[in-house]
């Protein structure tokens, strides 16, 4: 197969060029980089290219059991998060089956052997599991969730963690004792307090300390708990943090009628937790823009389940951190491309993720910033079929989404 070119505006984490990319469709790579190296095949001189988009955080529900097949599959996965310009993420484990243990762990990922997209899949860490042979990518929901898996107590979960030194865990930190002694109150935002986010982190980061574990903190939703992160990477410990879009564009404030679609695990919180969450992710100690893509039917959201679907607007949401956040091309490359790159690079073979560079996988998010997107349930291309973004206009748009070599223009 010929190699082809892209031309555009190049972004990565060390800076901007426009320049072209030369690819090998055959092994769905970059073979080079530069300013002049022939006719381009695909132009987009008025658009971003970046360095494909990894979410490290999704829900597929897809499993072996089959049962919420009808939320969502590999492959409608793979097509909204294709429209969202998004070309690789990593799957989380909270199923009806949960990949648990070696059998339970492979058999899920051949669910994904079609996809069109690159997918990664979290073990679920529950009492009394260990850790697999093979490397993988660990989930501890430290308290309930969607799903089975999770602890009631710290006491538990640190007898667990004992056996993880040193693998790579991310945490639902929401402190389970805490949520016990709250779940009689009225509203879904008090049974879920702040407190229980702060305290759960805090949590967390004592056990990532102690037992040198590599250490995520999953959707933060907290000021407090982003300074806690902040105090604990000044001294040395190994812990990243994910931000959601819910967390960065909505805040109580967006609890009116629509309660129940706004009913996400951790809460929605302050208007001065979402500007500290914003000014955490402007300044680099915010390491991933993670949706936490939970496609739940809306006719489940009217009964209180939890989570929002994301992968479709991901893109579209960049480009109002860009233009109306004013944050600044280099950093979505760096917390959507480069840093997600990198903790994927562990767990997904020989493929090099992140960077628009000779030898990286030839997968990109190519941005419109100019052309603003209203969005639309029905053209979500998740099987859920809705947004939270329903009726939002944001400044910009995907043009295009390289998977492997392959194009796929919107």
């Amino acid at each position: 197969m010929k190699s082809f070119i892209i031309e555009g505006n190049i972004v990565n984490y060390e800076g901007e060029l426009y320049g072209q990319v030369e690819i090998n469709p055959a092994t769905g790579m970059i073979e080079r980089v530069g300013s002049a190296l022939g006719k381009a095949d695909y132009k987009f001189p008025d658009c971003l290219i970046f360095p494909g988009f990894i979410d490290v955080h999704v829900h597929a529900r897809q499993d072996v059991s089959g049962k919420e097949n009808y939320k969502e599959d590999f492959e409608t996965l793979s097509r909204a998060a294709i429209h969202g310009g998004v070309v690789a993420v990593a799957d989380m484990p909270n199923n009806p089956v949960p990949p648990v243990d070696e059998e339970s762990y492979l058999a899920k990922t051949e669910l994904a052997k079609g996809a069109a997209i690159d997918v990664v899949f979290y073990a679920a860490i529950k009492p009394g599991t260990k850790p697999l042979v093979q490397r993988v990518p660990y989930k501890a929901f430290m308290g309930r969730s969607v799903g089975e898996v999770f602890f009631d107590s710290r006491k538990k979960l640190e007898e667990t963690l004992r056996d993880y030194a040193g693998q790579s865990v991310s945490f639902h930190a929401e402190d389970p004792e805490i949520l016990a002694d709250h779940e009689e109150e009225a509203t879904h935002e008090l049974r879920r307090p702040a407190e229980a986010e702060i305290r759960g982190i805090e949590f967390a980061l004592y056990l990532i300390e102690k037992y040198k574990l590599r250490g995520k903190i999953c959707h933060l939703s907290t000021a407090e708990g982003l300074s806690q992160i902040r105090a604990a990477k000044g001294k040395g410990v190994d812990v990243t943090a994910e931000v959601t879009p819910h967390h960065l564009y909505f805040d109580e404030s967006a609890l009116g009628q629509e309660r129940d679609l706004m009913q996400v695990n951790p809460p929605l919180r302050l208007s001065s937790d979402r500007e500290a969450l914003i000014e955490g992710l402007r300044d680099g100690m915010i390491d991933f823009l993670a949706s936490d893509h939970a496609p739940h039917t809306l006719q489940e959201k009217r009964k209180g389940i939890s989570g929002m679907p994301h992968l479709d607007t991901y893109g579209a949401f960049i480009t109002w951190l860009i233009k109306e956040k004013g944050i600044e091309a280099r950093s979505v490359a760096r917390f959507c491309g480069e840093n997600p790159g990198n903790f994927l690079a562990e767990f997904a073979g020989n493929a090099k993720y992140g960077k628009i560079a000779d030898g990286f996988a030839a997968s990109f998010s190519v941005l419109d910033i100019s052309r603003p997107a209203t969005i639309r349930n029905e053209d979500i291309k998740s099987k859920c079929a809705w947004s939270p973004f329903a009726g939002v206009t944001f400044p910009g748009r995907v043009a295009a989404t390289v998977v492997r070599g392959k194009v796929y223009k919107a």
